[in-house]
């Protein structure tokens, strides 16, 4: 007899910026019907809130002065997370180009790692997840044996970004995220990488199935 599952699962998607990992993601979610979470959405949150308090975002003091102030939560809409805001998602501004250049600053503040992880592990309790960021595998869910690294050349992450309207330098959110004390950017232990600078979106999702299913994703219940 089929042994009963007691919890749920994550896929864990890490990357660098541009890699395709949120696209990815997202995909994979819709295909494998699963919930979607989009971590950096997260930290952009925190760090819009920063930059609209006229605070400095690369001072640790001043972000974790505020970050106790913010009401912050975390609500599954639909099949994908919504972070929230005083009860209010921030919308398009979590996109611009100053949250872009700010952001790293933000994400490396221990105390701002600290509570949104506990956001991310907690969204574990109601489902199955695909979580991408850049310290899922490694960090939120270590013990996950579902894990993929996707990256590409840093020109054509600079390319992507550039599509999107979007100037900020991929190369120093690199060397930011990968130079920080807390959960720095790495390949996780056990992680699959795949390199998608010569890829489709849709090369890349079927290579992530054929990776999930080779890790037993779809044998769990047998």
């Amino acid at each position: 007899m089929p042994t009963q599952r007691t919890r749920f699962d994550a896929i864990a998607i890490d990357g660098p910026a541009a890699s395709g990992k949120s696209t990815v993601a997202r995909i994979l979610a819709e295909t494998l019907e699963l919930t979607m979470v989009n971590s950096g959405e997260m930290y952009r949150a925190v760090t819009l809130s920063i930059l609209q308090q006229g605070a400095d975002p690369s001072a640790p003091d001043e972000v974790s002065r505020i970050l106790q102030e913010l009401e912050l939560s975390c609500i599954i809409d639909g099949r994908a997370s919504r972070i929230l805001v005083g009860g209010k998602h921030p919308g398009e501004a979590l996109r611009s180009e100053q949250v872009n250049t700010s952001v790293s600053a933000v994400a490396a503040v221990p105390e701002v790692r600290k509570l949104l992880v506990a956001l991310q592990r907690n969204l574990l309790e109601h489902s199955d997840l695909v979580m991408e960021g850049r310290d899922i595998g490694s960090v939120v869910f270590p013990e996950t044996p579902y894990k993929i690294y996707i990256e590409a050349s840093e020109s054509v992450r600079h390319r992507r970004r550039a599509a999107e309207g979007l100037n900020d330098s991929v190369g120093e959110r690199d060397r930011l995220d990968r130079a920080r004390k807390t959960a720095p950017l790495v390949v996780a232990d056990g992680a699959v990488v795949i390199d998608s600078s010569e890829m489709t979106i849709d090369d890349v999702v079927e290579h992530s199935v054929g990776i999930l299913r080779d890790l037993g994703w779809f044998s769990r219940n047998s």
